[in-house]
């Protein structure tokens, strides 16, 4: 029997060319999870503190706080709630010695203040210096870059000169910028101001020499209106699009956001039921972007509320009400941690060096935990993708495959990951190094 399809394929012609474009345009909107590197954490620090050799200080700070307050995987076991293996302990200490912080970001914001113009005039020279500094000696972390203030009618004009000053003096010193180097706007809540930040580096690319698109944009989300405007639509993709193509990360404000949703402070936690319904439209609208998002920080510092002084050493009680305290604030930002890992959100911030250990223990713990199934799940979507090749079938599914390789990419840049048990998913370390699962594909059909 012999099959005889009724359409004619000039009749079809139109509709399947409108089709064809509709599916281009979509792909090109939506060309799947990005393969570039993701730091897992971003620290917050004031712009007038930074030396070029503040991420190695930090580490050192923060090895400390561990081995003071949880020198062994038992103790450090007991202060989360959670069992830990001792593989995972010892590779939290090994990235806090080797790096322990991955993104760095020198605040105007939040972390600065209001200060009179010629005081930030001078920080944000010498900040630049510092960058310049780092960048000459190698010691900054893989991922920089600066907050300002928000470009609202209020703080614009002090938001423009402080980029101008920076950037003018560490493009003179450096005639480039560092590596992954990116300007985070703050309180964004119209494309225009989006739109104005970057005409003004092209301005300043124009000016200082440096190379047209190098200067990228962060975008943070602390506002209702950042997540639906006016009309009621989603904000999120006219924020991006007005970006010109120089946007490449989002990230949420919890405590600016919960409070111009008119949460009182004792509830603006990461955990609120609004922090997680403005993370859930981050995810669905920039699913498959290739945007990478990132969630905000916990509050509670691990910082015991004694300090010691040359005269007077702590009593047996304070030293309790100290490891209580910094116990407790582990506890919660490893939770927190925990809960934005399990949402997909797979970066977030720090404001103190002593809370890396939560954010490592937690990253690890997660990875770790979900090594055997993505390994698993990953070499099965391999060999189904060599299964459709060797039969002349096209694998549609690409974009699913990246997101599984993305996991043990993520969990080998972090630390949580060695590349051996990476290769339990049946790759090879030069198709880890490859970052795409498409050229994984392109090289196993050749």
């Amino acid at each position: 029997m012999t099959a005889h399809p009724s359409l004619d394929p000039i009749a079809t012609r139109e509709i399947t060319a409108a089709l064809a474009e509709a599916n281009k345009k979509f792909m090109q909107r939506y060309p799947g999870e990005s393969n570039r590197r993701q730091a897992v954490q971003t620290v917050y620090g004031g712009a007038h503190l930074f030396k070029a050799d503040s991420a190695r200080k930090l580490g050192e700070v923060a090895l400390r706080s561990l081995k003071e307050y949880a020198p062994d995987v038992q103790t450090l076991s007991g202060a989360l709630g959670v069992k830990l293996t001792q593989k995972i302990y010892d590779r939290v200490v090994e990235k806090l010695q080797r790096e322990p912080v991955e993104d760095f970001r020198l605040d105007f914001e939040d972390g600065y203040g209001n200060r009179p113009d010629e005081e930030e005039d001078r920080h944000a020279h010498l900040a630049a210096l510092e960058v310049a500094r780092g960048m000459k000696e190698k010691s900054l972390p893989p991922f920089i870059g600066i907050r300002l203030k928000p470009l609202n009618e209020d703080l614009r004009a002090r938001s423009v000169r402080t980029l101008d000053i920076f950037i003018t003096a560490l493009a003179g010193e450096t005639k480039t910028l560092p590596e992954n180097f990116v300007i985070t706007v703050p309180k964004v809540q119209l494309p225009e101001q989006v739109r104005a930040a970057v005409q003004l580096f092209e301005l300043l690319e124009k000016k200082t020499g440096l190379e047209v698109g190098s200067l990228k944009i962060e975008l943070m989300i602390e506002t209702p209106q950042s997540i639906i405007n006016e009309r009621g639509e989603v904000a999120l993709h006219s924020l991006v699009d007005a970006a010109n193509g120089r946007c490449g990360s989002v990230h949420f404000g919890v405590y600016d956001y919960t409070a111009s949703c008119g949460i009182t402070a004792a509830y603006q936690t990461m955990g609120h039921p609004a922090c997680d319904f403005a993370r859930q439209m981050m995810l669905v609208s920039m699913a498959g972007t290739g945007i990478q998002l990132s969630d905000g920080a916990t509050n509670i510092l691990p910082v015991g509320p004694h300090r010691a002084t040359q005269d007077r050493q702590l009593t047996p009680e304070q030293l309790r009400e100290n490891r209580e305290a910094v116990h407790g604030a582990w506890r919660l930002a490893f939770n927190d941690n925990l809960h934005s890992l399990r949402t997909g959100f797979y970066q977030g911030w720090d404001l103190h060096p002593a809370q890396f250990v939560a954010r490592y223990a937690a990253l690890y713990l997660f990875f770790l935990d979900g090594l055997e199934s993505a390994a698993n799940r990953l070499k099965a979507f391999v060999e189904k993708a060599a299964l459709a090749s060797l039969y002349g079938d096209v694998f549609d599914d690409a974009a699913t495959g990246q997101g599984l390789l993305n996991f043990f990419l993520r969990g080998v840049a972090c630390g949580a990951i060695t590349e051996d048990e990476a290769l339990a998913t049946g790759l090879t370390l030069e198709e880890f190094r490859s970052r795409s699962f498409l050229k994984i594909l392109q090289a196993r059909r050749k």
